[in-house]
């Protein structure tokens, strides 16, 4: 088993009761030290696939700084890393990373996503993932109507999510969030990350 491997095993049961799964651990030499990136994203397991009126909300700072507290005290208290001196990053999946799997498109459902299948390339808005099949809500061209996709899962190669810089209804709520948080994210990316110290 890869050190990985190792974290990731050792890093699920301490994620699993704040609502998250860890997506991806990468280790790679960084210096005398090790850089230990973990990707960590909401837990859909407990959504019922047949409901498609439930969506998981993108993580937040606040929960990605909870998951780094969670994941920095994990690894310091276990041997998997040896002695070795590391930097940790926990971050969430943002635009343009790959979604290949079933959960991973799930995830996204209300945002504009570019899919790609067995019968060509589409752009629309992800409305419903099921258990064997998508949905898409592509929007009128100039040349082409608009039109509801549905596709079997099995003929998706991935799906990769499109930066948006005003989402539908963001204009009407957007200066009463700013109002009432300063410290708003606008960044569309939903790369939220949080970057701990040398360990």
């Amino acid at each position: 088993m890869s050190t990985a491997q190792e974290i990731r095993a050792t890093l699920e049961p301490v994620l699993e009761p704040l609502g998250l799964v860890v997506e991806d651990v990468t280790v790679s030499p960084a210096g005398k030290r090790r850089l230990v990136r973990v990707l960590v994203d909401s837990d859909i397991s407990s959504l019922d696939v047949a409901d498609t009126s439930s969506t998981v909300t993108p993580l937040s700072l606040d929960a990605v700084a909870e998951a780094t507290r969670a994941v920095s005290d994990m690894l310091d208290d276990s041997d998997v890393l040896g002695e070795t001196a590391y930097v940790l990053e926990v971050s969430s999946p943002g635009v343009g990373r790959p979604l290949a799997s079933r959960d991973q498109l799930r995830r996204q459902v209300g945002r504009l996503v570019e899919v790609v299948h067995q019968g060509g390339t589409d752009t629309g808005r992800l409305v419903e993932v099921g258990s064997d099949t998508l949905v898409l809500e592509v929007p009128a061209t100039k040349k082409t109507p608009s039109r509801r996709l549905e596709l079997d899962l099995d003929t998706v190669q991935r799906g990769t999510v499109q930066v948006e810089f005003t989402r539908p209804g963001a204009a009407d709520t957007a200066a009463d969030a700013a109002a009432a948080d300063d410290t708003t994210d606008t960044d569309d990316s939903d790369d939220t990350s949080a970057l701990e110290g040398d360990h």
